[in-house]
């Protein structure tokens, strides 16, 4: 691991482009967080710029211009429209895109830009940038588009807005002097447009292992003030998105409605999360509890209340997405209850290991019978399988790699 007192050879000036960062909870603004404290602490000059507006709440705003832990943030307008609808959620995207323009218009030439794909067009604009200004693209890439939203059906294959916006992605391939894709399937997808195998690395999000870990006096007091009890609770926390449909938990959730010692628990935010509480009132689902993102100080308790957590993955959306909330269910050391295609990155991570269970959509039968089963035992990950697991998917592992991916 690179220690935090240690110094780059040679230090560079990094600017980052996502549309979150601290303080925003998001994932993306978590991994681009510590990414961003560990490239300051290695003695690179590290700026920022990202939206004020906070990506779930969008009427919380964060101060324009800060400087925090020796990183320089500005944050830039962006409209509030919201995700109702889609052309309330390109119209955010466009303002932000546009106020990122603007601000990159004065900002100097950078030695590294790391840009992520919140909004999709955001390393579209990072590798014109350093197209006009110099500097090396470095290309985090957290999902892939258009392909996700064609996989979606939000865009049609083959018309000329999907066309348009393969070519900016393919633009921003090519111009990448590295690629960072989150697993084997991405990395496939990848190479399929043609681009050099040398330019991609394969580097996992990591656990926040040093966020989020198990916490049993924590546990105890959310499972208490959300009226818990000791019932078994299964839940579904972070981001509440389409690609991740969540029919057959609830439907699962529906055959268990009258099993009071079983609980489930819908913990974030995101588009499908109205749609979880409109159908939990529809159908009076009494054992179906809805929360919004947790702080950060209190992730640790939060997660650690699940007795299994839920980890879901459509099945046209494998190489597109990437499971970011398997890491810190795995960190609390709580069995992964999954529901996806046969084949994604979720098996490759978990193996055979008997101590999670997994199904296909639409198999919510199957998936309510394997929750009874696991409700019986209550058991954590054995010792071995979480030593296995964060010597694939820890901070300590991958952190680093991602800082060399930069620095190299």
């Amino acid at each position: 691991m690179i220690e935090p007192s240690a110094k780059a050879t040679k230090p560079l000036k990094v600017l980052l482009l996502n549309q979150t960062f601290y303080p925003d909870v998001m994932a993306t603004a978590q991994y681009l967080t510590e990414l961003a404290i560990q490239l300051q602490q290695r003695g690179h000059t590290v700026s920022v710029i990202t939206s004020r507006r906070a990506y779930d709440q969008p009427d919380k705003q964060f101060p324009a211009d800060e400087y925090w832990q020796g990183i320089k943030i500005r944050r830039v307008w962006g409209s509030r429209f919201g995700k109702l609808a889609k052309w309330r959620r390109a119209a955010d995207f466009a303002t932000f895109i546009m106020s990122c323009c603007w601000r990159l218009l004065w900002t100097p030439r950078q030695d590294v830009v790391v840009a992520l794909t919140s909004p999709p067009l955001i390393s579209w604009i990072a590798a014109w940038f350093t197209r006009l200004r110099g500097g090396r693209f470095c290309y985090w890439v957290m999902d892939m588009n258009p392909d996700e939203a064609v996989a979606a059906g939000w865009l049609r294959k083959g018309a000329l807005v999907t066309r348009i916006l393969e070519n900016f992605s393919r633009f921003s391939l090519r111009t990448a002097a590295r690629i960072v894709v989150l697993d084997r399937f991405m990395r496939d997808l990848v190479l399929q447009k043609g681009i050099e195998a040398e330019k991609i690395s394969i580097i996992s999000p990591w656990s926040q292992d040093e966020l989020v870990k198990f916490d049993g006096p924590g546990r105890d007091a959310f499972r208490q003030k959300h009226n818990f009890g000791e019932r078994f609770l299964v839940m579904h926390a972070g981001n509440h998105s389409p690609c991740h449909p969540l029919d057959t938990l609830l439907d699962a959730a529906r055959e268990l409605r009258d099993d009071s010692s079983i609980a489930f628990c819908f913990q974030g935010g995101g588009s499908e999360l109205a749609k979880v509480k409109q159908r939990t009132a529809m159908e009076k689902l009494p054992n179906v509890t809805c929360l919004p993102y947790q702080p950060v100080k209190q992730l640790s308790a939060a997660l650690s209340a699940a007795d299994a957590h839920v980890v879901v993955m459509g099945e046209p959306f494998v190489g597109t997405i990437h499971p970011c909330k398997i890491y810190n269910a795995l960190a609390v050391g709580a069995p992964i209850v999954y529901i996806g295609p046969a084949q994604s990155h979720v098996t490759d991570l978990l193996g055979p290991a008997a101590a999670h269970i997994g199904v296909r959509h639409g198999e919510a039968t199957l998936l309510a019978t394997k929750l009874r089963v696991l409700s019986q035992n209550r058991n954590r990950l054995p010792q071995s399988e979480q030593q296995r697991i964060a010597a694939l998917s820890s901070r300590a592992a991958l952190l680093p790699k991602m800082v060399a991916a930069i620095e190299d």
